[in-house]
């Protein structure tokens, strides 16, 4: 009040909307107000601005978080007001269950579940493991390659084309056996179990529960969207990164995918390698982690600007369609 009483004495013009909504526009640093003010009153400008700066100082919080606050505080006094609440119906399931994934004391070990069973036994045992085994051992070691080799023998008399395209380390043999049968299978079901976690609603919710942690490496709970995706393919994430609001959480989160995210193809390969060796994959796991907080708490002190804000739309819980699943497993 001190800030809008000051602000009041130093303009001079006159305004479209009221004056006291202005004031609370310039003290929120809207660019349109400011602007207007720079260029009718260009001496009183960086008074203003001067003002909003010193007001700053007085909140941990930005001013716009505490305006918005103090405005559904107020909302909420004239609503309660005049409005009667009747005891409802039991909360539903979807809700419950809602409450519980955005706890951290719950919703923590959840999301631990979903990483345990989503991606280390489905992605990296039963992809990485079952389907890598039968592709590269039954399909292509047992029947493709041999018969690639055989064709190549009895038709092919030169020695470099056939070494080229078969033997160990041809463009078949080797070259499309990798990609088909030990890289596909991984991204696939990397994919298959992501489109589930998105088309279920839980994305958002793992954005809340990891927003607190987030906070401290200079980015809020939206960014866990790029990092989640960058597991996919971390060219996608980065320009995805372009969602977040500030130029500093999109430098952040660039950084992170480059250094600290792995994406299908390496996870392929590393969970291929590791799948069978879970001590060692733990490991591999908790180093990730560190490099990845250490340099994003490194990063968000290096780099300047203000914390990050969070607001996020929520969607519904809901049972994934199998449908949506395999289109964007399939995309």
């Amino acid at each position: 009040e001190e800030a809008i009483e000051d602000i009041e004495n130093i303009l001079e013009g006159d305004y479209v909307i009221s004056k006291r909504a202005f004031y609370l526009l310039l003290l929120q640093e809207d660019e349109d107000a400011l602007e207007e003010v720079k260029e009718l009153e260009g001496k009183n400008y960086l008074k203003i601005i001067n003002i909003v700066e010193e007001t700053k100082k007085e909140y941990e919080k930005p001013l716009t978080f505490v305006i918005s606050s103090y405005r559904q505080k107020q909302a909420k006094i004239l609503t309660d007001s005049v409005m009667t609440k009747t005891k409802g119906k039991e909360k539903s399931f979807s809700e419950t269950l809602n409450r519980i994934m955005i706890n951290p004391i719950t919703g923590i070990p959840i999301a631990l579940l979903v990483l345990y069973f989503g991606l280390y036994k489905f992605v990296g045992q039963f992809g990485a493991g079952v389907v890598v085994d039968f592709l590269e051992g039954s399909i292509f070691e047992a029947h493709i390659n041999p018969w690639i080799n055989n064709i190549l023998n009895n038709h092919i008399p030169w020695e470099w084309l056939r070494a080229l395209i078969g033997g160990d380390y041809g463009i078949i043999t080797l070259g499309i056996r990798y990609p088909v049968a030990i890289v596909l299978p991984i991204v696939g079901t990397f994919f298959f179990v992501f489109s589930i976690i998105e088309d279920s609603g839980y994305l958002p919710r793992l954005a809340m529960l990891v927003d607190r942690l987030f906070k401290n490496i200079g980015l809020n709970g939206r960014a866990v969207i790029p990092m989640v995706l960058g597991f996919g393919c971390d060219t996608m994430a980065t320009m995805v990164s372009r969602t977040l609001e500030t130029e500093r959480e999109r430098i952040i989160s660039t950084l992170l995918l480059a250094l600290a995210i792995p994406c299908s193809a390496q996870l392929g390969v590393i969970l291929s390698l590791l799948s069978g060796e879970p001590k060692a994959l733990i490991v591999w796991i908790i180093f990730i982690s560190f490099v990845f907080l250490f340099i994003g708490y490194l990063a968000a002190k290096v780099l300047p600007g203000e914390e990050p804000l969070f607001y996020m739309e929520m969607p519904s819980l809901r049972l994934p369609k199998l449908s949506n699943v395999l289109v964007k497993t399939y995309t």
